[in-house]
């Protein structure tokens, strides 16, 4: 059973000699857009992967406080998920269904091809007014590609093609006649109309990406906006942070924002969030969770120095199937709310969040945790306000 220290006790040691980002931390969640909810366990979950339940956890979503959602992508029945709606065409009905949210569409090379998805990405933003965003995925399920009949690349291939999609696509929606001569991907003279919507801070969609693996972070410091990590302690989030920023400034780059995962339980009281952890890992689907390993460690098990994700995650850490147990937000409001800002003075921008009944812990959050991370903000040294950094064209 994974234990989780008390903020308080455990963030000094790892802070960085950097200063504080004094812009406010931005928060996400994982749209339920599939089934199964966001723990591989038999415990009840509150929540449904159709879209009457989803429009309406979004518009409630945004009036909390939440800057984006990110609809997740599996394309077929796999570890728990017997159903799931495609990502991009359920990412532009919640864009429609609300007025501020942003929504991440996931996305796998391989899968797509970039003059398509920015085609349909442009389409999403100007109907949208600017809020569609993407998530380059790499890819770790090989059984979708060979049951689609698409080639399975080993774990660096698919990261080196990741990157030259990213440059396809930014290249498409910022260029009048886009041109790339590549390994993967061939642009030739591609004029796409209408582009994007534009500004000064955004010069198009926000492209983020994930992944753990050296490949992952030199990527990441090379081509992306935003960077995803699975969940992780203190130490664990200031390694990859390291990490991409040196690949970022050898790249001569500015570094891209750092958005870390976390499921999050708050509760009046410690003792019954930490009850609730303990019931989603007792009620674990055990072979679904043992299959979900089995496939993401053949997967990870193709990267150079072995780095890859989900490598030394434990059985209980792929019972939340980003690892979002590791960050540790379980506790009290006021627990979790430390536990946040104590992150926040490492460098994270963003937290993508998960939750066991979406609605009623959503709006939890909202009126409980928000508050609270908003006044500790304040109470940081040189709390001003900054402009958000631009998305780097």
């Amino acid at each position: 059973m994974p234990q989780f220290p008390l903020p308080a006790q455990t963030h000094r040691e790892y802070l960085m000699p950097v200063p504080p980002a004094f812009d406010p931390l931005r928060f996400a969640y994982w749209v339920p857009n599939v089934s199964g909810g966001l723990v591989t366990s038999t415990i009840e979950q509150r929540t449904d992967w159709g879209y009457e339940y989803n429009r309406e956890l979004a518009v409630l979503a945004e009036r909390n406080g939440f800057d984006y959602a990110l609809t997740q992508v599996r394309y077929m029945a796999s570890y728990g998920a017997e159903y799931q709606h495609e990502s991009t065409s359920f990412s532009l009905a919640l864009l429609l269904a609300t007025e501020r949210l942003k929504v991440i569409a996931a996305v796998h090379p391989g899968l797509w091809h970039p003059g398509v998805l920015a085609k349909l990405g442009a389409t999403a933003d100007q109907l949208s007014g600017g809020r569609f965003a993407v998530n380059v995925v790499s890819g770790w399920f090989k059984g979708e590609f060979t049951a689609l009949g698409e080639p399975w690349l080993e774990h660096d291939e698919r990261y080196r093609r990741a990157e030259e999609f990213i440059t396809a696509l930014r290249g498409i929606w910022t260029e009048d006649r886009a041109r790339l001569a590549g390994d993967f991907y061939r642009i030739r003279d591609f004029s796409l109309k209408p582009k994007p919507v534009t500004s000064p801070l955004r010069p198009h969609p926000e492209i983020f990406q994930g992944g753990n693996s050296t490949a992952a972070r030199a990527m990441a410091g090379r081509v992306s906006d935003w960077y995803f990590s699975n969940g992780k302690d203190f130490a664990g989030v200031t390694e990859q942070l390291n990490d991409v920023h040196a690949s970022a400034a050898a790249a001569g780059r500015p570094a891209p924002r750092f958005g870390l995962n976390g499921f999050l339980i708050a509760r009046d009281t410690e003792v019954e969030a930490r009850e609730v952890l303990r019931e989603i890992v007792a009620k674990a689907d055990t072979e679904a969770v043992h299959g979900f390993s089995d496939a993401v460690r053949q997967a990870g098990r193709s990267t150079a120095d072995g780095k890859g994700m989900w490598q030394d995650s434990s059985f209980e850490d792929l019972v939340q199937y980003n690892d979002g147990f590791r960050t540790g937000l379980i506790g009290t409001p006021e627990q979790i709310a430390e536990r946040i800002v104590a992150y926040k003075r490492l460098g994270v921008d963003l937290f993508l969040l998960g939750f066991l009944h979406y609605l009623e812990e959503v709006e939890y959050f909202g009126k409980r945790v928000l508050p609270l991370v908003r006044e500790l903000e304040a109470q940081e040294p040189d709390a001003r306000p900054r402009p958000p950094a631009a998305v780097v064209a």
